[in-house]
């Protein structure tokens, strides 16, 4: 006896065959557009990195030589560590700062609006002008004491993070206000029932709950540190200068973005290839940090 097919079953299979018709029409002109704008020029620049250049038409293969002498500049080991250090610093502050400034906003204060507002806005502003803006307040008060942000590397240094942290609370404290906003509300009543204060209910319950909210912000911060270019470059341009026994120069505020960009343009067409093989141990390093920090965090995260 013969089985009529299932009426269901045939009409999935009529509509799932259009769709796998369809699907190379939609998603063919974004795969060209992802090889085209990010897989040709980073395998070109990995190539480049090994040669030496003046324009990419004259691109003569060298080996391993740029590495070497990128791994020798005194410029860019100081300004591997120096971004190390305000990676770190930044991202301390900033997602301290960003946490404190949520949580005290979900806490039925009056007009929270408005200071979400508020502190998101900074965020709106590109790097270039914030640069410009802190320059001019920062030597308006140390002009005061005889001094300028350009003349100490500590005054950079710590100009750099009060900007990063002016940027980028407001976009962080976002993200913070959504993880506490999901933290469920059963947990919060059970820690106080059982007699928890405010103190042991924030550690034991709702930060474990906000952990991929946390995951998420010490990615932005992270990453957004060790990529800092256009604040570092409005806001002290590497200064000051020291010069070393052998001639070379330091600017003591230059970050590795910043390095790799005067290496390529500041200096001769030379080391290009150079700047190149800088850029892709800047990519290396970007991307090894980034993928540590996500594992670590993500085993912390509470599977509710």
């Amino acid at each position: 006896m013969k089985h009529k097919p299932n009426a269901g079953a045939v009409g999935s299979k009529l509509i799932r065959r259009p769709i796998q018709r369809m699907f190379p029409i939609f998603m063919g002109p974004m795969v060209i557009a992802f090889i085209i704008g990010f897989v040709w020029p980073f395998a070109h620049g990995l190539y480049l990195s090994f040669c030496k250049f003046r324009t990419t038409s004259d691109a003569t293969f060298i080996g391993f030589g740029n590495y070497l002498k990128a791994l020798q500049d005194p410029t860019f080991l100081h300004a591997f560590w120096y971004t190390a250090l305000f990676a770190v610093v930044s991202l301390l502050l900033i997602n301290i700062l960003a946490f404190a400034v949520a949580y005290a906003l979900t806490q039925k204060l009056k007009g929270t609006n408005l200071f979400r507002t508020v502190f998101f806005m900074p965020n709106l502003i590109g790097g270039i002008v914030l640069g410009y803006i802190w320059s001019m307040i920062f030597d308006g008060i140390l002009s005061k004491f005889g001094t300028s942000i350009l003349l100490e590397s500590q005054y950079g240094f710590w100009g750099l993070i009060i900007l990063m942290c002016w940027q980028q609370v407001g976009y962080m404290m976002i993200i913070y206000i959504a993880g506490l906003q999901a933290v469920p509300e059963d947990m919060l009543e059970a820690a106080g029932m059982d007699g928890a204060n405010r103190w042991q209910t924030l550690w034991r319950v709702t930060i474990p709950n906000m952990m991929p909210s946390i995951t998420i912000c010490t990615f932005l911060s992270l990453t957004n540190g060790f990529k800092l270019f256009d604040q570092n470059l409005a806001l002290t341009g590497g200064q000051p200068f020291v010069f070393q026994s052998d001639g070379s120069v330091v600017k003591t505020t230059e970050m590795l973005a910043l390095n790799i960009y005067n290496t390529f343009y500041g200096q001769s067409t030379a080391a290009r290839g150079v700047a190149q093989a800088k850029a892709v141990l800047f990519f290396i390093l970007v991307a090894v940090l980034s993928l540590i920090q996500l594992r670590g965090t993500r085993k912390k995260e509470v599977q509710q």
